[in-house]
């Protein structure tokens, strides 16, 4: 296997990474995937960083076996918690990425001087990472920040585009901390399967910014530069969980327009 050939290892705590996972599958239709589901911990928004951290460690050591060319941490809370811990921990072995970096790219390039809202989990926003990132950009961008913790769990118990969901949705998006928002940052990967409704409630004059496309994007950068672009889809893409769930298996079909295989791999026994 060249290293070209080498998939593509993404992971998450559970059905949102695949919001990115798709996006990289439609941009990059020749790369192969590996992708972890840690759904025997999920949501991650509620945890610790050292237990985000060794959660991190153990499923880069599966996608390592696996020989993965990148690692993408396809979810913000773990992005913050453990995105550098990774970068030591892999060293040359693979590229480590996040879903927060190229966000806060593309807000610097599209919305300087203008209040951008945040809506994530609680980890994410307690961790103030993308305002200090913001910051550094020195691009006069306001953010106004809003942890949503219900929006995941609702997401990954299959409670979207219904009443409980769009209740759920309207009750946050009403907090004073976003109002005057001129743009609004979906700071979690499973909220972009709730876009729509979030949209729907600034009456789609706001743009919601999903970073399923634009990490995609940079990740389709990453290999051109690199020399690292597959010519070919070699065998199928692979999903891992560590709790096998019927939520994923829906979720997976739903997705990647096919029945996919599950394979169930505890991180620990």
């Amino acid at each position: 296997m060249t290293e070209a050939q080498r998939p593509i290892g993404i992971f998450d705590s559970g059905i949102g990474g695949l919001t990115v996972a798709k996006a990289v599958a439609e941009l990059l239709p020749k790369e192969r995937i590996v992708y972890f589901g840690d759904t025997a911990h999920l949501p991650y928004g509620d945890k610790s960083t050292a237990a985000i951290q060794s959660y991190a460690i153990k499923i880069s050591d599966v996608l390592l076996k696996h020989q993965c060319k990148v690692i993408l941490i396809a979810c913000n809370s773990a992005s913050a918690a453990a995105y550098q811990l990774l970068k030591e921990y892999t060293a040359s072995r693979a590229k480590v990425m996040n879903v927060i970096d190229p966000m806060v790219q593309y807000v610097g390039e599209h919305f300087s001087g203008k209040r951008v809202g945040l809506i994530g989990t609680k980890r994410t926003i307690a961790s103030n990472v993308y305002q200090r990132k913001v910051d550094k950009l020195e691009a006069s961008i306001q953010l106004q920040s809003l942890a949503t913790p219900l929006l995941a769990p609702m997401v990954e118990e299959g409670f979207f585009n219904n009443d409980v969901s769009q209740t759920i949705i309207t009750t946050y998006l009403q907090d004073k901390t976003l109002e005057g928002i001129e743009a609004l940052i979906l700071g979690c990967t499973h909220y972009p399967l709730i876009k729509e409704s979030i949209s729907a409630y600034y009456s789609h004059h706001i743009p919601i910014l999903d970073s399923s496309g634009i990490v995609a994007a940079y990740v389709k950068e990453y290999l051109q530069k690199n020399n690292l672009l597959s010519d070919q889809l070699t065998t199928e893409h692979k999903f891992y969980v560590s709790d096998y769930t019927r939520s994923f298996v829906e979720s997976t079909k739903l997705f990647f327009q096919t029945e996919v295989e599950l394979e169930h791999y505890p991180l620990w026994e």
